[in-house]
C-alpha cells in the first residue's frame, strides 16, 4: 500500500515578526519620537549623564517599542553599555524591580528573597560603577513604592527611561522631594497610529513575517480598522490570522479569516493583562465583571469588603483608570450617576 505524504503549508516564515515584542530594525511613524529620545540620551555617548525621560500615551502606541529600539541605537555609539527592561506591573515591589535591575548587571545570582536584606539590594546598584547603566521602567505608575525612583536618580551612572499611559498617574502621590527631581523630565507624547499609519507597521511585519503575496493591502486596512489605533491589537489580529491560514493550508489570509479571529485576538490581549493585574486592581476587576453594571459607591463596599487591607478610595480610582485604560472597563454617566461595566 502506498503512503500519502502530506505537505503543510507554510505561510508563516519568521514567527517571531508576529509577536508584539518583536523590535524591528527599523520603525515608523515615530521618527520625532526617536529623535527626541535620542537626543535626551545623547549625553551617555560623551561620557556624561542623561536626564530622566517619560514616554507617556494610551496603550499600543508604541512607547515600548520605541525605548527599546532608540537604545540599541545608543549601543552602536557606547562601546560599554548596559540596559535592563522591566515591566514594573509585574516586578511592582521594591524588592523585585531591583532584583531585576541587578540582573541586568549580574549582580543578582546570589540573592534570596527570603535572606537577602532589601537594603543590600540598593546598595549593590550604588556600588555599580562600570559602564553607563540605561534602564527601561514601563508601566512605571504601578511601582508600589514610588520612593524608588528618588534612589535610582540619584545614582550617578543610571538613566532612567519612564513609561506610563499618563502623566498624572506618575507623578501622583509624589513626595515633594521627588517631585521635585522628576517634574522637569523631558516629556515625550505618543498618540495613537491612523489607519493608514497601522497598515504600513503590518506591511513591515508581512514582508518580514510572512510568504510574500499571503495579505493584500485591503485585508491589512480591515485589520487596522479593528485595531482602533492600538499596535499591539494589530499584530494580534495578524498574527492569529497568519496562523488560522497556514493551518488551513490557505495561500492567502482573507477577509472571512480576518473577521474570525477578532475576537479570540482581543481576548488573548485582555488575558494576558488581566495576568499582570495586581490582587487589589483583580478585586475590582472581579466585582464589576461578576455584577456586570455597578456604582462607585457600591463598587468600593464589596471590594473592602473581599480585600483584606483595602487602598483609600482615591488609590482605587487610579485602579479603576488603569484598567479602562487597558479597555477592561469602560465607564458610563457621570458624578453620581457614573456607573463602571467590564467591555466585551
Amino acid at each position: 500500500m502506498c503512503s500519502v505524504v502530506v505537505i503543510e503549508s507554510c505561510m508563516i516564515t519568521d514567527a517571531r515578526v508576529l509577536q508584539p515584542e518583536f523590535v524591528p530594525g527599523d520603525v515608523k511613524h515615530r521618527t520625532n519620537e526617536v529623535s527626541h529620545l535620542s537626543d535626551t540620551l545623547r549625553p551617555i555617548t560623551e561620557g556624561g549623564h542623561a536626564e530622566t525621560s517619560l514616554l507617556y500615551g494610551p496603550s499600543g502606541a508604541g512607547k515600548t517599542c520605541i525605548a527599546r529600539y532608540t537604545i540599541e541605537e545608543l549601543r552602536e555609539h557606547v562601546v560599554a553599555l548596559d540596559h535592563q527592561y522591566v515591566n514594573c506591573w509585574e516586578d511592582h515591589t521594591r524588592f523585585k524591580t531591583l532584583h531585576r535591575l541587578l540582573e541586568g548587571i549580574n549582580k543578582a545570582f546570589d540573592i534570596h528573597r527570603q535572606s537577602t536584606p532589601k537594603d543590600e539590594l540598593l546598595a549593590r546598584l550604588r556600588d555599580y560603577d562600570d559602564a553607563p547603566y540605561v534602564v527601561i521602567l514601563d508601566e512605571v505608575d504601578q511601582l508600589e513604592d514610588k520612593s524608588l525612583l528618588y534612589d535610582l536618580y540619584r545614582i550617578s551612572n543610571l538613566t532612567m527611561v519612564l513609561i506610563a499611559n499618563r502623566t498624572e498617574d506618575v507623578f501622583a502621590d509624589l513626595d515633594e522631594r521627588l517631585n521635585s527631581r522628576l517634574q522637569p523630565c523631558t516629556r515625550i507624547k505618543f498618540g495613537r497610529y491612523s489607519l493608514d499609519q497601522l497598515v504600513t507597521i503590518l506591511e513591515d511585519r508581512v514582508r518580514w513575517g510572512v510568504e510574500p503575496d499571503a495579505i493584500g493591502t485591503e485585508q491589512l486596512e480591515l485589520i487596522a480598522d479593528h485595531a482602533a489605533g492600538d499596535a499591539r491589537i494589530a499584530i494580534g489580529i495578524f498574527r492569529n490570522a497568519a496562523r488560522v491560514a497556514q493551518q488551513n493550508s490557505h495561500t492567502q489570509i482573507t477577509a472571512d479569516v480576518i473577521e474570525d479571529v477578532v475576537s479570540e485576538a482581543k481576548s488573548e490581549i485582555r488575558q494576558k493583562t488581566t495576568d499582570k493585574l495586581t490582587e487589589h486592581q483583580q478585586a475590582l476587576y472581579d466585582i464589576i465583571t461578576d455584577t456586570g453594571e455597578i456604582s462607585p459607591g457600591d463598587l468600593y463596599e464589596q471590594y473592602c469588603s473581599a480585600v483584606d487591607d483595602p487602598k483609600t478610595q482615591r488609590m482605587v480610582r487610579n485602579h479603576l483608570s488603569k484598567l479602562e485604560q487597558y479597555n477592561l472597563i469602560s465607564t458610563s454617566g457621570a458624578t453620581k450617576a457614573r456607573t463602571y461595566q467590564p467591555c466585551t
